[in-house]
């Protein structure tokens, strides 16, 4: 998800503080430094975050801070506000009320400062799938300011870990939902963000792929990134992440490291009896044979 406008630099693999060069009248409250609960300061902080569309809240009164350096996994059932309140959280949808802050930066007083730190792959945005997959990651790369020669790196790094080499030259109109995903995560990723937001990155990808980024997000995360990913598959979000939030009906039910949060259950287990709605029934007669 490019800025509003093209940052001054492009943001380089450390970059420089995030209050760096914020005019005061952007600047973040004070408490945005405070260390999360286990002493990480947020990657990622949001504050009473509220969103309704006409009669129905989609998100309401939603706090949450994720640690820097945390492998983040944010859940809950169809309907529950994740995506919302991720494009809320990366300025893609203007909430009602509440704060996003990115490393102390508020995303929606100063988006630029904010988004040259991010990395987004958004559920359902509509790409220019009238590039090449290699045109389309040289853009994203362009519009953050990158030098031309060091963006050619970037995306030939980006086209051969996510696999995607001999596909380079094909139009991304003409790619599978799972090569689409692919080279999504790739523009995500070309600017080098301190934090990167992924809604449903797996869906769609073959099995080897998934692997495949699975590494990739590890070893960013190994490197001092902050990965948020959102996921219907709870199996994925034990095994990956170290810290999960369950969502539902627009609200927090729980947050906080995995072991704590499924709390001797299994994850899958623990969702359940958060959220509700598990019916055991056979079905109706007619779909039984006897």
């Amino acid at each position: 998800m490019p800025p509003t406008s093209p940052p001054p630099a492009a943001p380089g693999p450390a970059p420089a503080p995030a209050s760096a060069g914020v005019p005061a009248a952007y600047a973040a409250p004070a408490s945005a430094g405070v260390p999360a609960a286990d002493g990480a300061p947020a990657a990622l902080e949001l504050r009473g975050l509220h969103k309704r569309f006409g009669q129905k809240v989609a998100v309401e009164d939603l706090s949450l801070r994720v640690p820097a350096g945390s492998f983040y996994g944010l859940v809950g059932p169809n309907g529950a506000g994740k995506t919302t309140t991720l494009s809320m959280a990366t300025g893609l949808l203007a909430p009602d009320a509440g704060q996003a802050l990115v490393h102390g930066v508020d995303v929606w007083r100063d988006p630029v400062t904010a988004k040259a730190m991010l990395g987004n792959l958004a559920d359902g945005v509509k790409l220019f799938d009238r590039l090449t997959g290699e045109q389309l990651v040289t853009y994203n790369g362009l519009l953050f300011g990158i030098p031309h020669d060091e963006i050619g790196r970037r995306t030939t790094d980006l086209l051969a870990l996510m696999d995607m080499t001999d596909a380079a030259g094909t139009m991304v109109v003409d790619y599978s939902a799972g090569m689409t995903k692919k080279i999504a995560l790739a523009c995500a990723l070309v600017h080098a963000p301190r934090l990167l937001v992924l809604d449903e990155p797996f869906e769609s990808v073959d099995p080897v792929s998934a692997a495949n980024i699975q590494d990739i997000l590890t070893s960013y995360v190994a490197g001092g990134g902050t990965v948020i990913v959102s996921s219907h598959s709870m199996d994925l979000v034990q095994r990956m992440c170290d810290h999960v939030a369950v969502v539902a009906a627009g609200r927090l039910l729980v947050a906080g490291r995995v072991d704590d949060v499924r709390a001797g259950q299994s994850l899958q287990d623990r969702f359940v009896e958060l959220v509700g709605g598990r019916r055991h029934t056979e079905g109706p007669e007619w779909l039984r044979r006897s």
